[in-house]
């Protein structure tokens, strides 16, 4: 049973449970983040939502930590990782929207540029399920930060940032991109929680501390990284404050930096005892003093206005306060194994016992760059390759086609069949393309395309409809016919025995008859295809018996000629065998996969478009257009 059901897995969207109550954090007790934490993210960013789904599978969650996304002007959802369950999050297209969706996300996390970030932040802590506010983008103005820090403080809510990477509670929840990457994570031993409770300024510091302090104790149990603005939302000494009230927290460490005075907030709260847990601290910036002028660091609060606002004014002050604090930096690893050794001793601490974290999954992408797997094709091309610098047909460089003076016969021959043929065949398919690209007006597929491009589509819509009307009875009998005849005259069957055989069958014999064509009025298509085939070709065997069929079926009735399906079907057959360039098995494949169809489609398709357009330039609305209703003009 999960804790929560207000998560979204297994690509379904599932709405929050409004009414039921998720959140177990309290801030009394110094906590504000749990396992159970969810949070709301503003300004889909893929990466860091993504990190911290795979967090929350290292450490054993159950439910995701991001409930919803919120884009401004977007709604749907956003495909995930949870482990190895590929999960759908809910987009909103606004912070209330979200809230109110997901009433258990307390946590909100923005991602807004500076310029955008007052807004959406305030938004956020005006809604009454969100608690903690993180504010990501640096160079937020500070007018607009000390608005939110008023607003928050009044209202009882927390602001991590501006200028923060944000949070983390070890094996429990983390915000972003905090704590780097996984292999970070694990060293560090977040997966799990420890024992050390750790706040920092700055956030790229806060991912060395992490694995400085993983390899003197047994990890921490919380770290915050403030931000290294000049009014950061809470403060170093507001979380070290917090971290009093945790149990599981044994010791601080407690990182800061040269300029401001925030750390004389905790100096103060030292001195009254409020913080009686051992406090390791170190404030970086003691080369400032090296610089004859004044020096602005990395962050915007990183500058010394006078000696108060010095590092080393300030460790002295927290020394004074009876902080531990080092002689340089290098003395802050040392001086944090010896607090917790000693603590450790006295036994104030147990040590958290450590485990293997269950290895997340891989993006397959990352796992393909660095060469960890094989992944299979998913499509093979072996007609063309446009990988050098100019794409090959068949091996064929383009520009050695336009150079030699070939046609597209030609470039047919290198695409469908992966072979140069000889110019006859070549020339062949060339002719029938030239005399298929159009039968008239009347036929179905003009037809069709005539009614659908004067009903106002477009030109892919017109020749689609006319393409999709070929089929055994208009243009599709061309592979029937080679078929058919192929296995008849390779059978040695008579014309008799053939065209009764197909009678019995009930099968109209592919390739012969014609609405229009008949024995006194014949196809010259047809007439002029067999005369190039007799002439040119080694052997037309198929064309003969094709022949012979028709001189049968003329005896039954006077349009049952050969038609120019029927000789283009035989005549391919007689160049596939005749060129000697193709397998019995080739073939056989050619025939049966429809390459001899592909040449009526292909003529067809120069046909259909000039329909297309010749009713575009006419501009004549659809009216009803029966079969024959046709003006002919030139």
């Amino acid at each position: 049973m999960l804790s929560c059901p207000c998560f979204p897995v297994r690509m379904k969207i599932i709405s929050c449970c409004a009414g039921v109550s998720c959140k177990v954090t309290s801030m009394a007790s110094g906590q504000i983040f749990s396992k159970q934490t969810q949070a709301l993210f503003y300004n889909y960013k893929q990466l860091p939502i993504q990190r911290m789904l795979d967090f929350d599978f290292l450490c054993g969650r159950e439910t995701p930590s991001v409930a919803g996304i919120i884009n401004p002007g977007s709604e749907g959802f956003q495909k995930l990782f949870f482990g190895q369950e590929e999960i759908a999050i809910p987009v909103h297209s606004s912070i209330k929207e979200a809230c109110k969706a997901h009433s258990t996300a307390d946590v909100f996390i923005n991602f807004a540029s500076f310029r955008s970030a007052f807004a959406s932040s305030m938004d956020a802590l005006k809604q009454p399920t969100i608690r903690v506010v993180a504010i990501i983008a640096e160079g937020v103005p500070e007018g607009d930060t000390k608005k939110l820090i008023a607003y928050a403080r009044a209202n009882n809510k927390i602001i991590i940032g501006p200028a923060t990477v944000g949070g983390i509670q070890a094996g429990a929840f983390k915000i972003g991109d905090t704590a780097g990457t996984l292999e970070n994570i694990v060293e560090s031993k977040l997966y799990r929680p420890g024992s050390v409770g750790f706040v920092s300024k700055s956030g790229g510091m806060s991912n060395e501390l992490y694995r400085i302090i993983s390899r003197t104790t047994d990890g921490i149990y919380e770290g915050i990284a403030i931000g290294g603005d000049v009014f950061p939302g809470s403060t170093l000494s507001d979380h070290v404050l917090r971290y009093q009230n945790i149990p599981q927290i044994k010791m601080v460490v407690v990182l800061g930096e040269l300029g401001g005075r925030d750390e004389y907030s905790l100096v103060e709260a030292l001195k009254q005892g409020r913080v009686t847990k051992p406090v390791v601290a170190w404030v970086s910036g003691t080369c400032a003093r090296l610089f004859k002028s004044e020096v602005q660091f990395g962050h915007a609060g990183a500058k010394s206005g006078g000696d108060m606002e010095s590092a080393q004014a300030k460790n002295s002050a927290l020394q004074g306060a009876g902080a531990l604090v080092p002689t340089s930096f290098e003395g802050l690893e040392p001086l944090i194994k010896e607090v917790y050794t000693n603590l450790v001793e006295e036994g104030v601490i147990t040590p958290i016992p450590d485990f293997q974290p269950p290895p997340v999954p891989q993006d397959l992408n990352a796992a393909i760059k660095a060469g960890k797997v094989r992944a299979p094709t998913h499509i093979i091309s072996t007609i063309c390759d446009d990988r050098g610098e100019e794409a090959t047909y068949a091996g064929v460089r383009m520009s050695s086609l336009i150079e030699s003076d070939k046609g597209v016969g030609d470039v047919i021959s290198l695409l469908w069949f992966k072979r140069s043929l000889p110019s006859y065949c070549t020339k062949f398919i060339e002719m029938c393309i030239m005399l298929c690209a159009d039968h008239g007006p009347c036929v179905s597929g003009a037809h069709n395309t005539i009614v659908t491009a004067r009903a106002g589509k477009d030109l892919v819509s017109s020749l689609v409809s006319g393409l999709l009307t070929i089929g055994p009875r208009f243009g599709g009998a061309i592979d029937d016919a080679a078929r058919y005849f192929k296995d008849a005259c390779d059978k040695g069957l008579t014309p008799y025995d053939y065209v009764e055989a197909m009678k019995k069958k009930g099968i109209r014999v592919p390739g012969i008859g014609h609405r229009i064509k008949s024995a006194d009025n014949r196809d010259k298509r047809v007439e002029l295809l067999t005369n190039y085939g007799r002439t040119f070709f080694p052997s037309v065997r198929y064309l003969e018996y094709a022949l012979q069929v028709e001189k049968y079926t003329l005896t039954k009735a006077n349009n049952l000629v050969l038609n120019v399906d029927g000789c283009i079907g035989s005549l391919f057959l007689d160049l596939l065998v005749s060129s000697a360039m193709f397998t019995q098995q080739e073939i056989d494949e050619i025939v049966g996969i429809g390459y001899l169809n592909g040449l009526f489609v292909l003529a067809r398709t120069i046909g259909l478009i000039g329909h297309t357009f010749d009713q575009k330039r006419l501009k004549q609305p659809l009216y009803r257009h029966p079969w024959e209703d046709v003006l002919y003009t030139k």
